[in-house]
């Protein structure tokens, strides 16, 4: 066969990776729209399941700082969540209310100060306890030189912190802690040739709108080149930074699995038009173990009584006095000017 003679096609996606470490990759993708390569976006950003310390028991804390902030602090330390599916989440678990060993990872935190310089405590000092799903899960990131992690507070002489924290599964649509990215860029046509972008400037947009790297990778327009009303973005640039709970080259094949797995339960709707698999079984849009966002009655659809404090201490609907009349009434039940209007 003569190899010389055949044309290749550019069809199909295809990506071209330009940079690449342990923290950051640096990729353009062709051959794909603007919905498919902004949905892999937002999918990164928001929808790809990490672990995260999501419960902390205090037992001790005399240190300056209060319990919610350590909290806090915590809940923000990157942890490995490297085949993070062998976790299952917490409002999927049928064997608990609250966690266990199939839906949680539990780390423990004892520090005390016992000599006269101040003590700081570091992510290091997390100790994962078992058992575990994997040998990877759950380990606290830790990339500066010194090997100690993000520093979670300082104690002065007999100060103590004894804690037990709780890791889970989540994503970044959930809260930010899940998110396994610390930025994603995201650009297309940067010679703006499609005009989707309307520059401000005062003289000269050239000169005051600066040329990013990405535009050395395109043909500027042409002086005189009459505008194209077909055209469309086919090349976006892509850099993808992870946050250490993930490598970004997993961040990015674990984004295009979660695509493919809403694009299943998509097809799976209209082919069943809601009424169910081949077996007769219903299935709802997350019936391929996609992440999901909590329902509104709770997580998953089960009531963990999280409405206590949305009620009053009267219980006789919101907006009702003491008296046990509609808001605004007083309790002779109307005004010296007649009843209430609004």
């Amino acid at each position: 066969m003569d190899y010389d003679a055949m044309v290749l096609e550019d069809v199909g996606p295809r990506v071209t990776i330009r940079e690449s470490d342990s923290l950051k990759v640096d990729f353009i993708l062709k051959n794909v729209d603007l919905s498919f390569a902004c949905s892999l976006r937002r999918i990164i950003l928001a929808e790809i399941p990490t672990i995260a310390i999501d419960l902390v028991e205090v037992e001790t804390n005399t240190s300056v700082l209060p319990d919610e902030f350590i909290a806090h602090r915590l809940g923000l330390i990157p942890l490995n969540s490297k085949a993070a599916d062998d976790l299952i989440y917490t409002r999927d678990c049928d064997s608990c209310d609250q966690y266990c060993d199939q839906c949680s990872i539990t780390l423990t935190l004892h520090a005390k100060c016992t000599g006269g310089d101040v003590m700081s405590v570091y992510a290091r000092d997390l100790v994962v306890g078992e058992p575990r799903r994997n040998e990877w899960i759950g380990i606290p990131i830790i990339t500066d030189p010194e090997g100690q992690g993000s520093i979670i507070c300082k104690l002065r002489k007999n100060q103590e912190l004894r804690m037990k924290c709780v890791a889970k599964k989540g994503i970044a649509k959930e809260h930010s802690k899940w998110a396994p990215t610390a930025s994603v860029g995201f650009e297309y046509d940067p010679h703006n040739k499609l005009r989707h972008v309307d520059y401000w400037y005062e003289q000269d947009p050239l000169k005051e709108w600066p040329k990013g790297k990405n535009a050395e990778w395109e043909d500027p327009p042409q002086e005189g080149e009459p505008f194209n009303y077909e055209a469309s973005p086919g090349i976006f640039y892509l850099e993808v930074e992870s946050a250490g709970s993930l490598e970004p080259d997993a961040i990015v094949q674990q984004g295009i699995k979660v695509l493919q797995q809403k694009l299943a339960a998509v097809i799976q709707e209209l082919d069943t038009g809601g009424r169910g698999d081949a077996n007769g079984e219903v299935m709802d849009m997350n019936g391929y173990g996609g992440p999901s966002s909590p329902e509104a009655n709770g997580y998953g659809g089960r009531d963990y009584e999280m409405d206590q404090g949305y009620t009053t201490p009267y219980v006789n609907g919101g907006g009702a006095s003491a008296w046990g009349g509609g808001g605004g009434a007083t309790p002779y039940g109307a005004t010296p000017y007649g009843p209430n209007r609004y």
